[in-house]
């Protein structure tokens, strides 16, 4: 791929600060956006509270713009420090962001009793910010990675659990039958997935010797369904915490990586020493 002349000037500076947290003024951005993003959700929730919006809807009100002109800078500072925006527009955080800055300007755009229910409902979608935390995370793009390494042995393990409550819900059901709850083959196959879950909600339960026993085994194998997945993920998680790569002696070696970020695609996690982005192959 031909080489893209990297960032300059006051856009390069942008960059380093809104996407990069290694950099003095990227933390000091990261700690501002975190100190912000629950600031607004701890306003959303308060003005679920009928007593106080009825007191200080105005003050609230007027700090929920300045919240969202803030995001609004945010977001716009986002797409003109990185190369190419639609990467950003439309990524999982990209999304997230758009979300979390509209409900306020859509609540005024379709004001009107007619529509009150609906501005209501666009003005709960700010919640969505508090998902931008999830940038924060100094692990998630480690544990993002770990769950997609994760999935097929994941998918085939659940694909297993699926094919062993159908045939316990059907065994229950011809053991226990309608006196115990167990009135068709979905429920208790339904019975069988909160059993096997150790949620137990009670409303069904076993009432003959043989279905109790069965009970008890399918308990005992809950602790495994949740045991086992955690051990696939934990395992790829500790995989992904470095980057691995084979050297000339044939073996495995670990190199740490940083938080800095393509200024073309965002894509992070890049080596100390990469000077091209291992995703789109842009200059860093």
């Amino acid at each position: 791929m031909k080489d893209e002349k990297p960032l300059a000037g006051w856009k390069q500076k942008l960059h380093e600060i809104i996407y990069e947290a290694d950099t003095p003024m990227g933390k000091w951005f990261d700690i501002l956006l975190f100190i912000v993003i629950i600031f607004s959700v701890i306003l959303i929730m308060l003005e679920s509270v009928k007593e106080i919006d009825a007191n200080y809807h105005g003050t609230l009100l007027t700090l929920e713009w300045v919240v969202t002109i803030f995001f609004t800078i945010e977001y716009i500072a986002r797409i003109i420090s990185i190369r190419r925006p639609s990467k950003y527009i439309f990524s999982f955080y990209g999304i997230i962001d758009f979300l979390s800055t509209i409900p306020l300007y859509l609540s005024y755009i379709l004001a009107g009793s007619q529509v009150f229910l609906a501005v209501r409902a666009f003005r709960l979608l700010r919640v969505f910010r508090i998902l931008k935390l999830v940038q924060f995370l100094g692990e998630a793009s480690q544990l993002k990675r770990a769950l997609k390494a994760s999935r097929a042995k994941i998918t085939v393990f659940l694909f297993a659990v699926v094919i062993l409550s159908v045939m316990l819900g059907t065994l229950m059901y011809y053991i226990e039958g309608d006196e115990a709850g167990f009135t068709s083959i979905p429920t208790s196959i339904y019975w069988t997935i909160v059993t096997l879950t150790t949620v137990g909600y009670g409303d069904i339960a076993p009432i003959t010797p043989q279905g109790q026993l069965i009970a008890t085994m399918i308990m005992l194998v809950g602790y495994g369904v949740i045991a086992v997945p955690t051990g696939i993920v934990t395992v790829e998680f500790g995989k992904q915490g470095k980057g691995k790569e084979n050297l000339s002696d044939g073996k495995e070696h670990f190199v740490h990586v940083n938080t800095q970020a393509c200024p073309d695609c965002s894509a992070e996690g890049h080596r100390d020493d990469a000077s091209h982005c291992y995703k789109c192959g842009s200059q860093l």
